[in-house]
């Protein structure tokens, strides 16, 4: 999936927006959203007025009311645009490929060159079909690897160009339909049916326009129907309240009905009400454009609103990057012979841990500036078959070498197939290095076990002040993991978590989950194994990743193409963006009513009580261009916060008494004064052109 993000207002998205807005004016599409839908029946009431009389000033609000419909409509249709358009790159993934269906006699363990299959589109594949795919196909379902192992370009859904392995019997035997076998081979079953594959079920996620709405978007939506019942119900009355004023006075004129329309639509809350709805679904754009898949906006909501963060050690807090941090000889081999051999394998290993071996004994005996043509070297690459790496040299009296490096299983059978041991002295110093929550990589030079090698899971730069970031947040960081109490306390206190949990079991996470839910907080968590499934499914935002199994993803409510257990952090912040964003423009919205009641009310009945001229501190030019300006801002503003309701509110990481107070300075009291100034603008240039 491209990873490129969309312009805020590209010209690409505008035109379709454009034509949307206009299609969106059905009133079955207006009703659902209720506020606007009362600036659509005074649109539609004020155009027959304008009609049946047929005056300049009747026609100008009706067109300026048609505006901010057209605009709320646009909003609306920019932010499923961008939907769209990402959904357009998915549908991209969905190309007719065939499958290899194995026979029902397939037996797990059967050799490749004895496995019978004829092919089938992938479009007939059935739930519990088994399929093989070999180096160069394309996985034609989502499923899951029951034999065999596998380099697997998952680019196309996840957009790094990195192959991952997948195998079968662990966590990372879930594969896409879409993806590309790169070398060797696997045995597929396929978990879905026709139309429910990850991708179609992501298209329908990102381009589905009938977005079900939020309980706080729900609940925001029954504040202003209220506000707007209020203010008809004022409106309505002011109609008898102004005839009897001009009865008993003698003077002035009774208020028109275009006058009433007016003054409703500018004192509802049109602004919220028009963006609503966008800032919804440029919540669900945002996550997208940051690879992460959600069910639902319930979800994004209450990322927004999450108490405690369940963080995986490896990959989140740690590196998962291991890197080398000593060199542990076997007896009676020198330290600075194991870093020369174990040098001399990384050489061409570009992994991190590959390239930390090769830094680390230059560091410690200074082995650098290699001639591997000199050295006759031919480097043997890591396979998933082997689980092994190395070099083959040929020395100047004629003698070749093998080096490998790997892990100590591997390292034992390969050395032992050579007529050589594992010394038992040098099993106690693995069991050593794997109680410490460390990884041992042993390096043996033919028949002789030289030593281990220790990788070490380094804490991520930086997270320690993202952890205190979300504590002041108020949000509580657990760090879950499977190592020992002893390596785990160890490992929260230099990442500065708040809690830990240590050798962590399914039961156990769904108990922690369970316990800070009676609690009244809610819970997030990511993800990847089937053990995990019970957890996510508690919990109240489970982000599953895309490498893990079907179950797992199942379980979430979103799903993280990156498969990156950071990201949970990101989603946070996204969720408090859109929470932000929906807050803020409420403000603004409603304090832009204040301002708009001292444009219009003094001018629809100063003729009939010349007192309210007072109100008049815009001293704007007659009563006609008052209201004509409010109506004219009314929908403008729309339009001047479409970006804002598309990027977000700038993230702060605060608690929500500052963020409130933040919002009152800025978008309360902006509310009040930009209206004043911009209806005060629009005045002088309508008064200038003289068209009212």
């Amino acid at each position: 999936m491209s990873r490129q993000t969309l312009p805020l207002l590209d010209p690409a998205l505008m035109r379709p927006a454009l034509i949307d807005a206009f299609r969106k004016l059905d009133p079955r599409v207006q009703r659902r959203n209720p506020v606007m839908f009362v600036v659509y029946v005074g649109s539609a009431f004020t155009t027959a007025l304008a009609i049946a009389q047929p005056e300049g000033f009747t026609i100008a609000v009706a067109l300026w009311l048609w505006f901010t419909v057209l605009f709320a409509n646009f909003a609306e249709a920019m932010a499923e645009g961008r939907s769209k358009a990402q959904a357009a790159s998915l549908r991209g993934l969905k190309k007719q490929t065939w499958a290899k269906k194995l026979e029902s006699s397939y037996e797990r363990g059967t050799p490749r060159t004895a496995l019978h299959w004829h092919p089938l589109e992938a479009d007939n594949l059935r739930k519990t079909d088994l399929v093989l795919v070999e180096a160069g196909d394309t996985v034609p379902a989502d499923g899951e690897v029951i034999d065999g192992v596998a380099s697997v370009d998952e680019s196309a859904i996840t957009g790094e160009s990195a192959p991952v392995i997948r195998e079968s019997g662990g966590d990372f035997s879930a594969v896409t339909g879409g993806t590309r076998v790169l070398s060797d081979w696997v045995v597929v079953r396929v978990t879905v049916n026709p139309g429910e594959t990850f991708v179609d079920r992501m298209i329908a996620m990102v381009e589905n326009a009938k977005r079900q709405k939020t309980p706080n978007e729900i609940a925001l939506t029954i504040l202003l129907v209220a506000l707007t019942i209020v203010f008809l119900g004022v409106v309505v009355t002011l109609l008898p309240f102004s005839t009897f004023g001009v009865a008993a006075s003698g003077a002035g004129q009774p208020v028109s009905l275009v006058v009433l329309v007016a003054l409703l639509v500018c004192l509802i809350p049109t602004t919220i009400a028009g963006l609503l709805s966008a800032i919804g679904v440029a919540g669900m754009s945002r996550l997208m454009q940051a690879n992460v898949i959600a069910t639902s906006g319930r979800a994004v909501e209450a990322a927004g609103d999450v108490d405690v963060l369940l963080l995986d050690k490896t990959g989140t807090i740690t590196l998962g990057d291991r890197q080398a941090s000593a060199f542990l000889p076997a007896p009676g081999v020198k330290e600075a012979d194991l870093a020369d051999a174990a040098q001399l394998a990384s050489l061409a290993d570009e992994t991190p841990e590959g390239r930390s071996i090769v830094v680390l004994a230059k560091q410690k005996f200074n082995l650098r500036e290699r001639d591997v043509a000199a050295l006759g070297a031919t480097f043997v690459h890591f396979t998933a078959q082997t689980r092994m790496s190395g070099v083959d040299l040929q020395g100047p009296d004629g003698k070749g070498r093998a080096v490998r490096k790997g892990a100590a299983d591997s390292i034992r059978r390969h050395v032992e197939a050579l007529g050589g041991s594992f010394p038992a002295a040098l099993q106690t110093a693995v069991d050593d290095v794997a109680r410490r929550g460390s990884t041992p990589l042993v390096v043996a030079d033919g028949t002789q076990v030289l030593g281990v090698v220790e990788l070490k899971d380094i804490v991520k730069g930086g997270i320690k002040e993202r952890f205190a970031e979300l504590r002041r947040m108020g949000i509580k960081t657990v760090m879950v993991t499977g190592d020992n109490r002893l390596t785990a306390a160890a490992i929260a206190a230099e990442a500065g978590v708040d809690d830990f949990l240590a050798e962590a079991t399914p039961e156990a996470k769904l108990k922690l989950i369970r316990e800070h839910q009676s609690q009244g907080r809610l819970v997030a968590m990511t993800g990847d194994g089937t053990n995990d499934a019970p957890a996510l499914a508690q919990a109240d935002v489970a982000v599953a990743m895309n490498t893990g199994t079907q179950a797992a993803k199942e379980a979430g409510n979103m799903v993280d193409l990156d498969s990156n257990p950071t990201k949970l952090i990101e989603i946070v912040e996204t969720g408090k963006q859109m929470l932000m964003t929906r807050g803020a423009l409420t403000t603004f919205s409603i304090a832009n009513d204040v301002a708009k009641y001292f444009a219009i009310v003094p001018a629809a009945f100063v003729a009939t009580y010349p007192q309210l001229s007072a109100l008049n501190v815009m001293q704007l030019a007659s009563p006609n261009s008052a209201i004509l300006s409010a109506v004219i801002f009314n929908a403008l503003i729309i339009v001047f916060l479409i970006p804002l309701a598309l990027k977000g509110v700038s993230y702060r990481a605060v608690s929500a008494a500052v963020l409130l107070r933040r919002n009152l300075a800025i978008y309360g009291l902006g509310g009040v004064v930009v209206p004043f100034i911009g209806i005060k603008a629009i005045d002088l240039l309508i008064s200038v052109a003289g068209l009212a």
